[in-house]
């Protein structure tokens, strides 16, 4: 039908910084409102995309990139509640992990401050919300992940009350490695909670991939953006809360005599 209107549900399945490469690469499930919708959506992704081209129905479609994402939050969640764990029984979770990922089956994946992001950090509470009563887990997995910045920001408190007006270096707010986005970004809301529960502390935020904090941070009076060498030179508190390149190459000598928190296991 010449006028007719096609409606189909293609979700991304793309990671930042990689989305042009990812989005001609990468499979994708196209998902028909019709049948008819479906093939004309795979048609046209057939005109780009190198990737295999999987039609179903609009519905399943959508649940699949919930379900994705969903997978990840609970695998991630596994292992940012391990840490709290090993953080209360004295071990190293990462050499408890490196230990455990020797197993032929077994991967778990690498924990951190918190999860971030516009997917993983907000497709879980969709089924939820569909579902409440059935997704115990997927609900379960995301209040871990949900709590682990407040974890964080007390353990920070805690190592900061030896300084009278302790100076807190916090590397890193956005929600991943060596991108820009700060999007539900858990390193973002532990500063902004630092810097509240320690008003007499000064936050410098190293974030090479940004010009200017967000503005409720930028408002705060005891939080401002900095350069990595001068900040840590500064530093009584050194907080690392994402594995940016940039960090992965500062001398260890530098942070000698310095409090650190690790989340992200970058000085072992």
């Amino acid at each position: 039908m010449p006028n007719s209107l096609y409606f189909a549900h293609c979700p991304e399945r793309v990671l930042p910084g990689r989305i042009m490469t990812e989005i001609v690469d990468n499979d994708r499930i196209i998902g028909g409102v019709t049948p008819l919708a479906g093939e004309r959506a795979r048609a046209l992704y057939a005109t780009f995309c190198k990737g295999s081209l999987l039609v179903t129905d609009a519905r399943t479609s959508e649940m699949a990139k919930l379900a994705e994402n969903s997978f990840r939050d609970v695998n991630i969640a596994f292992a940012n509640e391990l840490s709290v764990i090993c953080d209360r029984l004295g071990i190293d979770v990462w050499e408890l992990i490196e230990l455990a990922n020797r197993h032929p089956r077994v991967n778990i994946l690498q924990p951190g401050p918190g999860v971030g992001g516009h997917c993983i950090a907000v497709d879980p509470w969709f089924i939820v919300s569909a579902a409440p009563d059935e997704a115990r887990l997927i609900r379960l997995a995301r209040e871990v992940n949900d709590q682990k910045p407040d974890f964080v920001v007390e353990k920070v408190v805690a190592e900061a009350s030896a300084f009278r007006a302790p100076r807190i270096v916090a590397l890193g707010i956005a929600f991943k490695a060596d991108i820009e986005d700060l999007r539900e970004s858990p390193s973002r809301a532990i500063v902004g909670r630092l810097a509240e529960k320690l008003p007499e502390a000064r936050l410098l935020v190293v974030e090479p991939h940004i010009e200017r904090l967000p503005s409720e941070l930028e408002s705060l009076a005891n939080v401002e953006l900095a350069e990595l060498n001068e900040a840590i030179a500064l530093a009584d508190v050194v907080l690392i809360l994402v594995d940016h390149q940039l960090f992965k190459q500062l001398d260890p000598k530098a942070l000698t005599g310095k409090v650190v928190v690790d989340t992200k296991g970058l000085l072992r």
